[in-house]
Order: structure tokens, then sequence, then C-alpha cells
């Protein structure tokens, strides 16, 4: 069988995913500890000659600790406005520790409407990749301060396979509490198995991971499958592997054979349908005549107006 992470160390644009149960304690504070050994091993990458961006989740968890709450509020006024006190904590924070590696760091707040909006997500585009040129490491979240439910991306694993398309990303790897995707619950399945490469993206595979509204679901795997398709479509690899795990990051880069890895689709698309697959909104439908059907279904043909029937 051929090795599909041969070549993984050849690539150079990282994007590395952070969810908050990788960074913060069971008591909801953040854990240094893991903050340290990712921040060390992204600028370390750096060093070598790679451009890593970091999209980061925790900013609640951080605004709640600085504030001395134990519980996490149900209220969303009250959620944003820890989210305004955990971004700066949270910035200080990888900004100290990137700087003794003696790293550069800017943070990057973005929505959907970023996305969404034509002009927004070039400028987004060419904001970033100047950071990158500039030796500046991305260190990016959701402005949950100002998001509203309609402009929200809502979680930051979607959030990171859409940066990975702004910016054209080799590979996208995200960090989780789980070492990957498994052929079901292995908390509930004890003859569960990791799938180690998934190659292409079908509804078992959404049904494997308990659908939207399942313990898995919101913030579990399912948005990890959902961020992959977004991911592979902008012909991004992408992994899903144990963030708690040292040096998880210089192994994947390495090629070893760690987390799940979604293959990209190797589509060279342009800029223009990369934000689409990126930024944009699906809503509608198209209805389409059989002979367009199978060219779509079976040999992933543009779709042509000749073939709308409506």
């Amino acid at each position: 069988m051929t090795n599909l992470r041969e070549g993984f160390a050849g690539k150079k644009r990282i994007i590395v995913k952070v969810g908050s149960s990788t960074i913060t304690h069971d008591t909801g504070r953040l854990n240094y500890y893991r903050i340290e050994k990712l921040v060390r091993e992204m600028a370390d990458l750096e060093n070598e000659g790679h451009e890593m961006i970091l999209v980061t989740s925790a900013a609640v968890s951080a605004g709640m600790d600085t504030l001395g709450l134990t519980k996490r509020p149900d209220s969303i006024r009250q959620k944003q406005a820890l989210a305004a006190v955990g971004q700066g904590v949270l910035m200080h924070v990888y900004e100290r520790i990137f700087r003794e590696y003696g790293q550069k760091v800017g943070q990057v707040l973005l929505t959907r409407m970023d996305m969404q909006d034509r002009k927004k997500f070039m400028n987004s585009r060419n904001t970033l990749l100047a950071m990158i040129d500039m030796g500046i490491i991305p260190i990016i979240n959701e402005n949950d301060v100002v998001a509203v439910d309609e402009f929200k991306i809502g979680d930051n694993d979607t959030l990171a396979a859409m940066v990975s398309g702004i910016v054209e990303a080799d590979l996208l790897i995200l960090l989780s509490d789980i070492d990957g995707l498994y052929t079901a619950n292995p908390q509930t399945h004890e003859d569960a198995t990791i799938i180690p490469v998934v190659e292409e993206i079908d509804k078992a595979l959404f049904d494997i991971a308990g659908g939207a509204g399942s313990s898995m679901g919101t913030g579990g795997m399912y948005t990890k499958i959902q961020a992959a398709s977004i991911a592979t479509a902008a012909d991004v690899d992408m992994i899903i592997a144990l963030g708690s795990e040292d040096g998880i990051i210089r192994r994947i880069c390495k090629g070893e054979p760690v987390g799940t890895l979604f293959k990209a689709k190797h589509n060279h698309l342009h800029a223009k349908k990369r934000w689409l697959v990126s930024g944009s909104k699906p809503m509608g439908n198209i209805i389409v005549d059989a002979g367009c059907a199978k060219a779509l279904m079976d040999h992933g043909s543009s779709l042509l107006p000749v073939g709308i029937t409506s």
C-alpha cells in the first residue's frame, strides 16, 4: 500500500488548531504546561522553515479563570463578555511564551462575514499572507465578542478549515482530546478501532461520528468531519490527533502514522473557488438532469448551465 504520508516533511504551511480541552485543566483553568509544549513545538518547526499558523480556543475559559467563575454561563452576552476578557489574557500568554522561543506573533479575530463577503475574504487572506511573509505566526480565533448567531462560524474546527483554504495551507492538524476517528464510539464500543486514513468523506462517515446532536456532536467528531470536508475540498490534507501527547506535531510532520489522515482531493483551485469552498454559506437547491448528475457524481465534472433544469 502506498504511504500516503510520504513527503509530509516537505509540507511548508501548517495550521495547528488546538481545542479548549487540550489547553485547559478539568478545573477550566489554563494548562500552562500544555500551552508551553505546544508553543515550543510550533516555534521549533518555524525555525526549521515551516510557516506555522495557530487557531486556538479557550478565550471564554481564560475569561472565567480571570473573573474567578467556576461555571460556564448560559447567557450569550455573558459568554461574549468573558471572551472579551479572555482574548487578551490568552493572547498575552501565547505572546510571552512564543517570545521566549524567539518568535513574533499577531492576533487575528474572524467571523463568518469575513469569509462570506468576497472583499473581506480577500482582505483577510492578504493580511494573513503578509504576516506569514514577515515571519509573524498568526494566532486566530473567532471574534466571539461581536459575532451574532447568523454570522458565527460556531466552532474552531470549521474556522481552522476555512483558514486553511484562505491561506492555501499544505496541512491542517486538529489537536483534540481523542487520538483520531474510530470505527465506533470507543467509549461505548470496546472493539472500536482507529481509522488511519480517510480518502472519501460520505454519509457513513458522519453516521460513525454520531450526528450533530449527539454527545460526540457539536464540538466533537461530527464538526471535525465537517471541517475535513471543507479542508480536503480546498486541497488541504487534514489530521486529527491527540493534543495531550508530547511531540505530536513533529511526529505528524515527519510522516509518522498517528491519528486519522483525511486526504486532500488535489483540486488545484484558484482564489475565487477557494473562497466559495471556504467562506460561502450554501443555501437553496439546484435541480439537474440525469446526465449532469452522473457527470457530477461519477467524474467530479464542473456544473454547466445546460444540465440545470430548475
